[in-house]
């Protein structure tokens, strides 16, 4: 990078921060959403509520499915 670059670019450099912040916390979050551990957790925490009758069983399917459809993306997205 030249001097004259440098200088120019220099009132942009906060811009350029706050977009690679925002990256990070975006892989973070993706990495949080599709872990496996978590949704495995999560999907006990619906059986658990089922069990106890704090959950309709409709709504309870339906947690179901949308976690073990992440479960499945995550998956497929590491490989």
């Amino acid at each position: 990078m030249g001097l004259i670059s440098g200088i120019l670019g220099l009132p942009l450099a906060p811009v350029k921060g706050v977009a690679w912040v925002a990256e990070r916390l975006a892989e973070e979050a993706e990495r949080r959403y599709y872990d496996p551990a978590a949704i495995r957790r999560q999907l006990e925490d619906v059986a658990e509520a089922r069990r106890r009758g704090d959950l309709p069983d409709e709504e309870a399917a339906a947690l179901e499915r949308e976690l073990v459809a992440r479960l499945l993306e995550g998956k497929n997205r590491r490989g």
